[in-house]
């Protein structure tokens, strides 16, 4: 079941959201998310992971939040709470850390098989990742790694970054913040078990002991309305380093900061990545692999987005009766 939310609001909170909700019964969970729109939106230049980055030519929705424990272990992939993350407890509100990134995609298929959607991401009968071919449908030779037919992937680096980065409203054309907290200074840094954050605090440079915060208490909004894209847990993006996504065997492109990393993590220029099969189960003392979550994006259905135009129609209309 899919709940459209036509929110009248004021930024930074953006017009349109989308609840979704996945599994059934005792396994039943919904996740929210966020219109990001401005298709066609100018790159970011002179950025260290590339000469430019940001820019995407489509709508599509962001997840407000990173994913769960809670999600994470509805969605059956054999592994507990506990086995989640090896700090902080195992409060099910605090995001899914302790899985690779193959384990990321697979639970992003999940959500898409579903719903009825091709999966995004291609494994073989042995579990081992492969890249989509030309023989089959939903091949982008640009992104091997995502099929086209999939509605929920993981975030290219362009995707995460203009959601948690860009403002159209900054200067007169839109521009990028220097955090994704809407500002250009760094934000500030607090404890992993915090009472409600402001909108100018994060979750960085804390001991490993204390763990990532809430999902939903874990710091400041973009412009879109994403919260702790800065801070909490980093988070796998979808692309290989070198930005090609033709291997399978390429490192991964992590970003955003963890609670124990220094807040030049979380910064414009920060880049970093890992080994996408290092399995954190039986490599427990690898600190990257056990504070790395993840969040989703996805494309709106087209009849939902219609929904979206409409809603949008109604509240200018009664704007300009009133």
């Amino acid at each position: 079941m899919r709940l459209f939310l036509a929110i009248v609001a004021f930024f930074p909170i953006p017009l349109f959201a989308e609840i979704v909700t996945f599994g059934s019964g005792a396994n039943q969970f919904s996740m929210e998310f966020v219109n990001v729109g401005e298709a066609g939106n100018a790159p970011a230049t002179n950025h260290s992971w590339s000469n430019s980055v940001g820019r995407v030519d489509y709508e599509f929705r962001m997840g407000k939040y990173e994913v769960s424990r809670d999600q994470f272990q509805k969605a059956g992939f054999g592994l507990s709470l506990a086995d989640l993350s090896a700090y902080g407890g195992n409060d099910p509100s605090k995001p899914a850390t302790g899985m690779n990134w193959f384990k990321a995609a697979q639970f992003v298929n999940y959500l898409n098989v579903s719903k009825g959607y091709s999966a995004a991401y291609k494994f073989d009968v042995n579990g081992s990742f492969q890249v989509w071919t030309s023989a089959e449908l939903g091949y982008n030779a640009a992104n091997k790694y995502r099929n086209t037919l999939a509605g929920f992937f993981l975030p290219s680096m362009d995707e995460w970054f203009k959601a948690g980065y860009y403002d159209p409203t900054k200067a007169v054309f839109g521009t990028y913040w220097g955090y994704a907290t809407r500002m250009d200074t760094a934000p500030k840094a607090v404890s992993g078990n915090p009472g409600s954050l402001n909108s100018d605090e994060v979750i960085v440079g804390q001991s490993l002991a204390s763990g990532p915060a809430a999902i939903n208490n874990a710091g400041g909004f973009s412009y879109y309305g994403t919260m702790a894209q800065n801070g909490n847990v980093s988070e796998w993006l979808e692309n290989a380093y070198d930005g090609t996504n033709d291997n399978p065997d390429d490192y991964r492109v992590m970003r955003g900061g963890n609670w124990g990393d220094g807040i030049g993590s979380i910064s414009y220029n920060a880049v970093n990545s890992v080994k996408a099969d290092l399995d954190p189960q039986l490599y427990p003392s690898v600190r990257d692999q056990i504070t790395i979550g993840f969040r989703v994006a996805m494309i709106p259905e087209p009849s939902t987005f219609s929904l979206a135009l409409v809603g949008a129609a109604l509240v200018l209309g009664s704007r300009r009766r009133s």
